[in-house]
């Protein structure tokens, strides 16, 4: 039943011809015993006893034959040719067909019962056409002799002539059957075929002819047949084995030479296709092993998709490993039961190894590929939120931006999450960047199509909004852009949006987000343009104290400017005549005799000119700069004491010190190499800090200032009474000096409460043992007061302005020198 299936799976043509062969063949064996039996002169056996011997003779040849792979078939190369040479003399020709049928029919039922063989219809066919062949051999040997004698000179060449003919149509008979039944061209099947059977073929009929002219002769000498037959078959056989191992291995390079591919699953499907080429199979499989778990993979023979009975035959199969780790296992189905192909096993072994490197090749570029792909989704991906990083956003918002009109405007709006330290002071980093990837899943779910959302920064994310331009007539009498009022209300909805509540690690809150927008037409800017504008209009709505912010091209002067003036400052460090101070004698308000001197830094600039340190100094504190700045402003404030000390003048100088240099640790080491640089003691360098620094709770900056005045350098507490904290200021860190604000001094004549703070300083600093300092005295009328409420000393323009440090060593000298008259004239004008 199974055989009678695969006959009716196999393909339409072969099955028609399969049919037209058996009617054939069993035409001619009826119209061969139909003939009457000619009586020819020197027959050797009479006819009956002569079929029997050529049915004999054909089943011989059959089972003494050999079988070689042509693909997943079985191509039978017997000794048939000579069987038809002798049969054709011991038997009458008409009957040969049917000696043949008979002979060969029980040989093959041998084979199938011996052999494990299963078609039927393969055996039929294979019946019918040797049959077929007989038949037409015995037609051209009788046509070519005739009624000749077996003595005849004429009979050898006919006989010749049969053999061909018999060749001619099984060999024909073959090569058809294999067109119909598989994919292969033509020219290789019927090179390939011819190859095997020809010299054999040739043998045939010479040792045909041979065994005629003995039985005739002297059929003693068939005796010696035996031995030269056996030789015959030896040199056969490896002739068939030498051509076949030939093909095989060269089979097996091209196989393994298509074997490297990018992927498992190319990998395997030409590995699968090399088996079925290199081993002549029916049927190949391949299990692949991975760490996630097996895969199968199979494949026909060719001509053999979707025909029963490719599992058929004998199954190797081999486990495939790579340095002792199992890739996975390759089974072959080979075509023929029984069939002997040499060192088959060890060829699919082989043949298995390289499939496994090109699958373990295969694997690791599969690896690799994954790794580049994750790194380039790194570099353009952020890992938290999943959105698009900066740099995706440039090469992801040009191209759009150039695909727009370039008439269309587009926003870009920079949105900047508020008090995002104190979400992660507050949570935790991890609470913290779940707040992050739930701002960028909502401004994901926001987003609309054709925008992109992108995170730029740790806590801002950007959103690029193609706008279709819009006629408001009102914008642009405003000079604003068009679609401004478009993308504003865009960015209030997202503020809306974002401030809806969330819950973090139990945690419900609202996320509030400062949004700087920029606008223009697509074709007049880039996405690293709108980005630079978005972030100052963000800086820009801070300032302001509002949520969303629009950019303003006036935005650029000052961006631009503090930019330059970093510039321009670093070139100042490398000369002497930019960075200068301006010196302001302290002196007693009774004598005018000075008690120290504060330096005040100016920048001579060489294209604007003198610029007062409200214009620098706010840049410097924010920048790198701060620490060269710094060494510079002591050097020449101590450069200067060291003036005024070598012309006898014993006053302190003092320096404003910037908030950041008093949580720097190493400042404490700068400034004792300054005082070491110029020779200077400590306690002639006052610090001053301010008020807000003095109560900062940071530990660092009471570290730094211990070790400060633990080396001998004074301490100043600059601007007293404008903090929240004045008082505890100075019990929480001892100074050495409190500078009353220049506020206070102007409004004491006429506020009783401004008198009332600066009498309360004087008190303060006389219970605590430090100096007291007012600021900013003017009038004569101040001087009196301050003398009045017992303040020691003061400051300002009544005395001495800032002036340059190459005149004031002349100032000080003069204040001392004109002190016992400041005395006696202030004297006259109180009992006046």
């Amino acid at each position: 039943m199974t055989a009678l299936q695969g006959w009716w799976t196999s393909p339409r043509p072969v099955r028609i011809l399969t049919v037209a062969v058996v009617i054939a063949a069993a035409a001619a064996v009826v119209l061969g015993a139909l003939q009457p039996v000619p009586e020819v002169s020197g027959r050797p056996l009479s006819p009956v006893d002569g079929v029997c011997v050529a049915a004999v003779l054909a089943a011989i040849a059959q089972l003494a034959g050999l079988r070689f792979r042509l693909g997943p078939d079985a191509i039978s190369v017997s000794w048939a040719e000579a069987a038809v040479v002798v049969g054709f003399v011991v038997a009458p020709a008409g009957w040969l067909p049917a000696a043949t049928l008979a002979g060969t029919g029980a040989a093959w039922l041998l084979l199938a019962w011996l052999t494990g063989l299963r078609n039927a219809a393969e055996i039929v066919h294979l019946v019918a056409s040797m049959t077929l062949g007989v038949a037409g051999a015995a037609l051209v040997t009788s046509l070519l002799a005739g009624d000749v004698p077996v003595h005849s000179a004429r009979l050898p060449l006919a006989l010749a002539a049969g053999a061909g003919t018999y060749l001619a149509i099984t060999f024909g008979l073959v090569v058809l059957t294999l067109m119909l039944h598989r994919d292969a061209q033509p020219g290789q099947i019927a090179a390939r075929v011819l190859s095997a059977k020809l010299p054999m073929s040739v043998g045939n009929v010479v040792v045909g002819v041979l065994a005629v002219y003995a039985l005739v002769r002297e059929p003693l000498w068939l005796l010696a047949f035996g031995p030269v037959l056996w030789l015959l078959h030896r040199t056969y056989r490896f002739h068939l084995r030498a051509a076949e191992e030939r093909r095989m291995w060269e089979a097996f390079a091209a196989a393994t030479a298509r074997l490297p591919g990018a992927s498992e699953a190319e990998v395997a499907r030409a590995g699968l296709r090399g088996a079925l080429d290199v081993f002549g199979a029916r049927r190949a499989e391949l299990e692949v092993r991975t760490g996630h778990g097996r895969r199968r993979y199979a494949q026909d023979g060719p001509g053999l998709e979707g025909v029963a009975g490719t599992r058929s035959g004998p199954a190797i199969t081999r486990s495939m490993a790579v340095a002792g780790r199992p890739v996975g296992e390759l089974t072959v189905w080979l075509g023929e039961p029984g069939l002997p192909v040499p060192r088959d096993e060890a060829a699919i072994a082989a043949y298995g190894e390289a499939l496994a490197g090109a699958l373990r090749d295969a694997a690791t570029r599969r690896h690799i590929a994954d790794l580049d792909s994750a790194a380039l989704d790194m570099r353009v991906r952020d890992p938290l939120t999943g959105l698009i990083n900066r740099s995706a956003l440039g090469s992801e918002g040009d191209p759009l931006l150039r695909s727009l009109d370039r008439a269309q405007h587009v926003a870009l709006l920079l949105l900047d999450v508020v008090s995002f330290r104190e979400v992660n002071s507050t949570l935790g980093h991890a609470g913290g960047d779940e707040v992050l990837r739930l701002i960028g899943d909502r401004l994901t779910g926001l987003s609309r199509g054709g925008e992109l959302v992108a995170r730029t920064g740790d806590d801002e994310f950007a959103l690029l909004v193609p706008v279709a331009t819009l006629a408001d007539s009102a914008a642009a009498q405003r000079g604003e852009p068009h679609s401004l009022p478009t993308a504003l209300r865009r960015a209030r909805e997202l503020v809306e949006q974002l401030r809806l509540p969330i819950e973090v690690a139990g945690v419900r809150l609202s996320v509030e987000v400062t949004v700087g927008v920029a606008v223009c037409p697509a074709g007049e800017s880039e996405v690293g343009e709108l980005l630079r504008r978005a972030s100052l209009a963000v800086d820009s709505a801070k300032e302001l104290g509002i949520t969303v912010g629009t950019y303003d091209s006036g935005q650029d002067v000052s961006s631009t400017d503090r930019l330059a003036l970093l510039a321009d400052l670093q070139d100042a460090f490398a000369v002497d005549d930019q960075i200068l101070l301006h010196l302001q004698p302290a002196v007693d308000l009774v004598t005018a005799e000075p008690t120290g001197v504060e330096a005040l830094v100016r920048w001579r600039h060489p294209r604007r000119g003198h610029l007062s340190p409200g214009e620098f100094l706010p840049l410097v504190e924010r920048s790198e700069l701060l620490i060269p700045f710094t060494r510079r402003v002591l050097d020449l404030a101590l450069a200067s004491a060291a003036d005024w000390t070598a012309s006898g003048i014993e006053v302190p100088v003092s320096v404003n010190v910037s908030a950041r240099s008093l949580t720097d640790p190493t400042f404490p080491a700068q400034v004792t190499e300054a005082l070491r640089r110029h020779r200077t003691p400590a306690s002639r360098l006052v610090l001053e800090i301010t008020e807000s620094v003095a109560v900062s709770e940071q530990d660092i900056v009471d570290e730094v200032l211990a070790r400060l005045r633990a080396s001998g350098v004074q301490v100043s507490l600059d601007d007293f009474g404008t903090g929240f904290s004045s008082l505890s200021s100075v019990t929480r860190m001892p100074v050495d000096e409190i500078k009353i604000d220049r506020s206070f001094v102007d409004e004491m004549i006429d506020s009783a409460a401004a008198g009332a703070v600066v009498r309360g300083a004087v008190e303060l600093g006389a219970r605590l043992g430090v100096r007291v300092v007012a600021e900013g005295i003017e009038t004569i009328e101040q001087r009196a007061a301050l003398i009045a409420l017992g303040c020691p000393s003061a400051q300002g323009y009544h005395f001495c302005k800032p002036m340059p440090a190459d005149k004031i060593v002349q100032a000080l000298s003069q204040l001392a020198r004109s002190a016992p008259a400041n005395v006696t004239q202030l004297r006259t004008d109180e009992v006046s």
